[in-house]
């Protein structure tokens, strides 16, 4: 049976737990197998890049990380 969370995509959620605790953003995705979410701006990362034919220079990205469903709360608004 499928899993099921009252965060969908789309909605501001608040960080209660974590480094990035009290920021909120908006889910950009939800991961029902590892039961984590996307949030926009929290808990990024620096990924190496290497060069290809859209990203000629390669070098470094800012990348979302997901953060477990039980670390965020939804926000009305």
């Amino acid at each position: 049976m499928a899993k099921t969370f009252k965060i969908k995509k789309g909605d501001q959620v608040m960080v209660i737990a974590g480094d990035d605790k009290g920021t909120v953003g908006e889910v950009l995705q939800v991961l029902t197998k590892k039961d984590a979410v996307i949030v926009a701006g929290c808990k990024t990362a620096k990924k190496a890049v290497k060069p290809s034919e859209e990203n000629k220079e390669g070098g470094f990205v800012n990348k979302e990380m997901p953060i477990h469903i039980s670390n965020v709360k939804k926000v009305e608004g």
